[in-house]
């Protein structure tokens, strides 16, 4: 399994322990500090310092000995929780969160330290109660959140699993192993497109995250890409070389790939296949998003390994915005040796609407969408370039399909509205062209929000009229 139960459960419960101490020492800098040596919240003041210094076994001693002048110390005894489960001592640690809660009930963050520390030790039917009660609380950290989702993931309760990691994700400060782990709850449901989403926010916050890194080498081989996805393992394994989950993963990804280049009948232990012949170097160069780096190396790639259409598309891929010929080109070389490779169309088609070929891209998306009705990418690409050629009836119900398929999205309620407005269907375009107002970001899309409040009062006095409105045949 890609994002195995035992790096669910230590990556969540590292994190806990960075944003606990975080949330922590936030609490701890407004209380009112006072002189004496046996003044309990001096002592919690000096284990505090000396556990940000990374000084545990002293932190501990300071917490013991505020909690003995001050029993009922609910921080202490969470702090000294957290300082414990850091020395690996879970049992002592169960105890101060249990005692932390005990003290404050209303306090969100033991129970999800406590129940952090209980699925690191396999306790999922214990810790589960603890973390709902943690968001009953009023905790919303992506922390909390991703705990619960993974759990509930390995419950097999997927669909509140997926509803949890999306919400995890609504921080602005997500960090990379909640855009991780829902990029990996997405692939598991089949939606690639928006696990692939998912794993380049990862990427752009963490190029080192290795969870993201797995899901993609899965997302690579999915689409018969396995040299992209050797790739991203060697990468993983680079980062983690004691890892042997990793190392297997690998192991099993280079399997698949000898599979893959043998004809059928073909065992995958007769012989270890070369996928692509490149040195390390020409590799990792040709898998960076930088074209500056890593055209230069695809380039050399494709000369080396002619037939290989995994090369030739990541070219097309990385050079569709900067060299749209290039693109094209690279694209159509991918498809010449794998014309069934729907991905390779897809990239064919955009490389042609970016080059205002429209016309052309039409009938390969068509073809492309035939054989794989919920392709997202040929399905927004189609409606641009139908949209493009201002056939606006056949434009409309491709860009609902896409807003039905990422409705978050504002820009595609501007298209739909557009089509509508043309076709003289002038409430549907007003409904329209608020659901993009509502979404619309004031940066991102200042340019089309200025149109539509031009084009609204206009639009609404037509309505006004009875323009635009279809009636019912007699």
């Amino acid at each position: 399994m890609l994002f195995s139960t035992t790096k669910h459960r230590s990556f969540f419960f590292a994190a806990a322990l960075t944003l606990i101490l975080i949330c922590f020492s936030l609490t701890s800098a407004q209380v009112d500090l006072t002189d004496g040596e046996s003044d309990p919240i001096k002592l919690f003041e000096r284990g505090q310092n000396a556990h940000a210094k990374g000084d545990l076994d002293h932190a501990v001693l300071f917490y013991e000995a505020a909690i003995k002048l001050r029993p009922e110390f609910p921080e202490a005894e969470y702090q000294m929780g957290i300082a414990l489960a850091a020395l690996a001592h879970p049992n002592e640690a169960e105890k101060a969160f249990q005692r932390a809660i005990e003290l404050r009930r209303d306090w969100p963050l033991p129970y999800t330290a406590l129940g952090n520390l209980l699925t690191r030790s396999n306790r999922d039917k214990e810790a589960e109660p603890l973390l709902r009660r943690a968001v009953a609380l009023g905790a919303k950290d992506y922390l909390t959140l991703d705990a619960l989702a993974a759990l509930l993931f390995r419950a097999k309760d997927k669909t509140e699993a997926m509803a949890l990691a999306k919400r995890a994700t609504e921080d602005d400060d997500a960090p990379a192993s909640a855009w991780a782990l829902r990029a990996f709850i997405e692939h598991d449901a089949g939606d690639k497109d928006a696990a692939a989403i998912s794993i380049r926010r990862a990427l752009a916050i963490d190029p080192r995250n290795i969870s993201a890194l797995e899901t993609r080498a899965e997302l690579h081989a999915d689409a018969g890409e396995y040299a992209e996805a050797i790739e991203d393992l060697k990468t993983a394994l680079s980062i983690r070389p004691d890892d042997k989950e990793i190392s297997d993963h690998l192991a099993k990804m280079n399997e698949r790939a000898a599979d893959a280049n043998r004809p059928p009948g073909s065992r995958s232990f007769d012989r270890f296949v070369t996928l692509i012949n490149a040195t390390p170097e020409e590799a990792q160069a040709s898998n960076s998003n930088d074209p500056t780096i890593g055209v230069p190396a695809l380039e050399k790639l494709v000369v080396k390994n002619p037939n290989n259409a995994s090369l030739w598309a990541r070219l097309g891929e990385l050079t569709r915005t900067t060299d749209a010929k290039k693109s094209l080109s690279s694209y159509r070389e991918a498809n010449k040796i794998d014309p069934s490779n729907r991905k390779y169309a897809t990239g064919y088609a955009a490389a042609l609407i970016q080059l205002r070929q429209f016309a052309n891209a039409v009938p390969i998306l068509r073809q492309v969408i035939a054989g794989a009705p919920d392709d997202y990418a040929a399905h927004a690409n189609l409606a641009l370039a139908l949209h493009e050629l201002k056939r606006y009836a056949e434009a409309l119900p491709v860009w609902e399909w896409v807003a039905s398929s990422r409705p978050e999205l504002a820009a595609t309620y501007f298209y739909v509205a557009i089509a509508h407005d043309n076709l003289g269907e002038y409430p549907q375009a007003l409904e329209a062209y608020e659901k993009f107002l509502a979404r619309a970001d004031a940066t991102k899309n200042e340019l089309e929000i200025g149109k539509v409040k031009l084009r609204l009062p206009k639009l609404r006095d037509q309505i006004k009229r009875g323009e635009g409105v279809k009636t019912k045949k007699p």
